[in-house]
């Protein structure tokens, strides 16, 4: 524009302030996008993180409760009480009629038994040996065929573990996908080769028995719960959400061993 005397006023022109709107336009376009990356990332990090530590923390606990099953045992009394939920007759317990001489050599793991088993475990023992009158309870944990949620519950000792503790349940750890569908194997396994060996499920709990090192598995008299020495312990759990970036699965494997420190009754 020019004033009288030929003088041009400085400015912009339109196009000068379209191309420069645009520009602006587009950088802001640009950070949002970023912002809200980063943001569905965080969250995704964050919701998996709180997922892991839920699953880290329900891992100690179970390595916790085997560590101390058969407490206390007959052995620790100077006379054998009456009141048998005074002490642990045998660390693991299973259903029904376990009383020592009477059902530890037909109960076979994997065959007979209620439970040990893969995906379900009741120990016998006291949780809280420091209060006054505390009973000796069965605590068990269970996933349910087809779930997703590791159930654990814990009642005094009854007649029956199976029947007494199934009320008791509650969940404990969330989205346990050790027995995961044949489908949801496939997709897990394009993502995570390693994570089901040979695309079969992967049981929480393998026992081991007096013989070290050696599953209880083999159809002799070792594979008994009465023998039963270590709990190897495997959590697969998945996140919440997928992953906000790749659209897929995010999983983690936890692993613990939990040692009977009172095999012996």
């Amino acid at each position: 524009m020019r004033h009288r005397g030929g003088k041009r006023e400085g400015g912009f022109s339109l196009l000068e302030l379209m191309t420069a709107t645009g520009i602006f336009l587009v950088v802001v376009g640009a950070a949002f996008g970023l912002l809200i990356a980063s943001q569905k990332a965080y969250s995704t990090q964050s919701q998996a993180l709180s997922a892991f530590q839920e699953a880290r923390l329900g891992l100690d606990q179970i390595v916790r409760d085997v560590n101390i099953a058969g407490y206390p045992p007959p052995g620790q009394f100077s006379d054998s009480p009456s009141d048998h939920s005074s002490f642990a007759e045998t660390p693991v317990a299973w259903a029904p009629g376990y009383s020592p001489g009477t059902s530890f050599s037909p109960c076979a793991i994997g065959s007979r038994c209620t439970t040990p088993a893969d995906y379900d475990l009741i120990i016998e023992t006291n949780v809280n040996p420091q209060a006054a009158g505390s009973k000796v309870k069965w605590v068990r944990y269970q996933l349910a065929p087809g779930g997703t949620t590791l159930m654990r519950g814990f009642v005094d000792k009854a007649t029956d573990p199976d029947d007494a503790t199934l009320p008791t349940l509650v969940p404990f750890v969330q989205n346990v996908m050790n027995n995961a569908s044949a489908a949801q194997i496939a997709q897990y396994q394009a993502i995570y080769p390693t994570m089901f060996p040979g695309g079969a499920p992967v049981p929480i709990f393998k026992y081991f028995c007096g013989v070290p090192g050696k599953q209880c598995t083999d159809p002799g008299g070792n594979n008994a719960p009465a023998n039963i020495r270590d709990v190897e312990v495997t959590l697969i759990v998945a996140s919440a959400q997928v992953d906000a970036n790749t659209g897929q699965p995010r999983l983690v494997v936890l692993n613990g061993r939990g040692h009977l420190v009172n095999p012996t009754q």
